[in-house]
């Protein structure tokens, strides 16, 4: 087997037979241990269970037919043990959790469960009995944590994706210190029904991949209402599938802690930002940096406290987990409200301050220390890695973690774009943007990025459009009022005619298929499910929505004409589209 592969290579070896599922079992035996990654490697009975289910079913019904995926070890998967990092509190899962029997119904096989810092407390990487998780580029290094292990065994190639969990920066850091992709999706997106929690009311499930492609497409698989979860949510059909205002708000000041590499590195993607079409503006931090000190400082440290101690005591905790947890004992009920009143108030000013901009582009991490540096100063190194990252879930906003470059002393230094809530589609569309615009190699490989996929999901509709509502034409704003974003410039199938409608204000266009027809220019928009009832309701006769073929074969929504309007319309075919014949109108005066 290579060294590395994405899904899509996966699922490519598969179908030409270059590797079968009986392979695993020796694929996994070869894994090492070195890096302190694992805490359970599959054994044979474990793999052997899942291959068998797989072996009775149809390999192209499955998505993810064969795919070894890791699991951060707070998180239940059946038939393996869960401990959280504490061995105290270890048991053997007799279910899996609702993400994980989502992934195996769609062929993903489980062949480990993976180091984290202990109840995942921590950005390190190095809180936990099972030795400290190694960087994958230089093992003197801090991998990031609390998902150490889950993102270590992506960077490294062992399995194409991995899940963390993401309350703090858990599912970003990690990714930024390995050069790999780390989604951190809006909270309730994805169940967290069988993870052990570490502040339940902000925890999130994350996905860490080589590419935004595959952490998309895992991502697609695992989202989705639960009902047994009380905090799982109903994704909205209104929000935007693209980025569409044009501008990336950084932070001011920025705080990088003397790292020299890191803020070069950052001033790279600044740059990178800007060549992709984007204005960059600074907005105060300020409300940012308060929120991100309240998860530790705060009344909030109480919320850690109660999930470890209804497992384990104090005393069977990590030394410096137990620290944490023992700060809760200063506050009372009261301070608790007022936290939470804090957290709203700023929340909100932040969600404002993000408002005029498509995402906040941050530092993944200010810097990134030795191992040997965190356990000499566990505390204050740990708070500097949760500088970008703290006030996320608390804001209740989406973010993706990106590589961005390789510093001059080989480490790798991430950025993450954080969005709105239910933003994710928006930001992985981008992150294929960045991904390509970097030319990065994937994880620890020589390996390129490839775009493999397109960024959909079930709460849009794609529209295309021939006339009025082109861009900048007098009814495009029916589109961009609705939240509409423009995926492409392209052309019908070469079976259509394009009429000139008359007594229409303002003018519009009719098209129809027909055999003697040529292609036609068009766009492709895409639509929030919920706003796409708005647009139809003002489409007036004789113009409809069916159904139009692009010149890619694909189909796709579409403006139509109904036949009996065409008795009196001007065949424009042969302009090739709408904006020409507007063009040649204005000439002729």
């Amino acid at each position: 087997m290579k060294d590395l592969w994405t899904i899509q290579d996966w699922k490519n070896a598969y179908e030409n037979n270059q590797i079968k599922l009986d392979d695993l079992f020796d694929y996994v035996k070869a894994i090492s241990n070195d890096d302190h990654a694992w805490i359970e490697i599959a054994s044979t009975s474990q793999l052997q269970m899942q291959i068998d289910l797989l072996k009775s079913q149809n390999s192209t019904d499955l998505p993810l037919f064969g795919v070894p995926f890791a699991v951060k070890d707070n998180i239940d998967v059946a038939g393996f043990h869960t401990t959280a990092a504490c061995k105290e509190a270890e048991y053997l899962a007799t279910s899996d959790a609702i993400v994980i029997a989502k992934l195996k119904k769609a062929g993903a096989i489980v062949i480990g469960k993976t180091n984290l810092d202990q109840f995942a407390t921590g950005l390190v990487g190095v809180r936990s009995p099972y030795g400290a998780v190694k960087n994958s580029f230089n093992p003197e290094y801090i991998s990031g944590g609390s998902s150490s292990g889950s993102s270590v065994a992506v960077a490294k190639g062992i399995a194409p994706f991995s899940l963390g969990t993401d309350t703090a920066g858990s599912g970003r850091v990690p990714a930024g210190h390995n050069n790999i992709v780390g989604l951190k999706p809006t909270k309730g997106w994805f169940s967290t029904t069988g993870l052990i929690p570490a502040c339940r009311t902000i925890d999130v499930i994350s996905i860490f991949a080589l590419t935004a492609d595959d952490a998309w497409t895992v991502a697609n698989i695992m989202q989705g209402y639960d009902e047994k979860d009380e905090y799982s949510r109903i994704h909205p059909a209104n929000v935007p599938t693209q980025f569409f205002k044009g501008k990336i708000a950084i932070p001011n000041p920025l705080e990088f802690y003397g790292d020299r590499e890191t803020e070069k590195a950052f001033l790279i993607a600044i740059e990178r930002v800007k060549t992709l079409g984007y204005q960059v503006e600074e907005i105060d931090f300020t409300d940012f940096n308060q929120l991100a000190q309240a998860l530790y400082n705060d009344a909030w440290v109480a919320e850690r406290t109660v999930a470890v101690e209804k497992i384990v005591s104090r005393d069977q905790a990590h030394p410096v987990i137990a620290q944490i947890i023992a700060q809760a004992d200063k506050f009372k009920a009261t301070d608790a409200l007022q936290a939470e009143y804090n957290r709203a108030e700023l929340a909100r000013k932040i969600n404002l301050a993000l408002a005029p901009y498509d995402a906040l582009m941050v530092p993944t991490a200010p810097t990134i220390y030795k191992i040997a540096e965190v356990e000499a100063d566990p505390l204050v190194k740990n708070s500097h890695m949760g500088a970008y990252t703290n006030f996320v879930n608390f804001a209740d906003l989406s973010a993706i973690a990106l590589p961005n470059a390789i510093r001059a002393d080989g480490l790798p230094s991430g950025v993450t774009f954080i969005a709105s809530a239910w933003h994710d589609q928006s930001l992985a569309n981008f992150a294929q943007k960045w991904q390509a615009a970097t030319a990065l190699t994937l994880g620890t490989s020589e390996q390129k990025y490839q775009k493999t996929c397109e960024i959909q999901s079930k709460n849009s509709v794609k529209l295309a459009v021939v006339g009025a509502h082109l861009t900048k034409m007098p009814l495009n704003f029916q589109l961009t009022t609705r939240l509409g974003t423009l995926i492409k410039k392209t052309k019908s199938a070469a079976n259509y005619k394009l009429y000139a409608l008359k007594n229409t204000a303002p003018p519009k266009p009719g098209l129809q298929c027909d055999a003697q027809g040529q292609s036609i220019e068009l766009e492709v928009w895409e639509i929030p499910l919920a706003n796409f009832g708005a647009i139809v309701a003002e489409v007036p006769a004789p113009l409809g929505i069916g159904n139009v073929q692009l010149e890619d074969g694909s189909w796709v929504k579409g403006f139509i004409c109904e036949n009996y309007a065409i008795n009196e319309a001007i065949d424009i075919s042969h302009f090739g589209g709408w904006r020409s014949y507007i063009q040649s109108l204005n000439n002729s005066l």
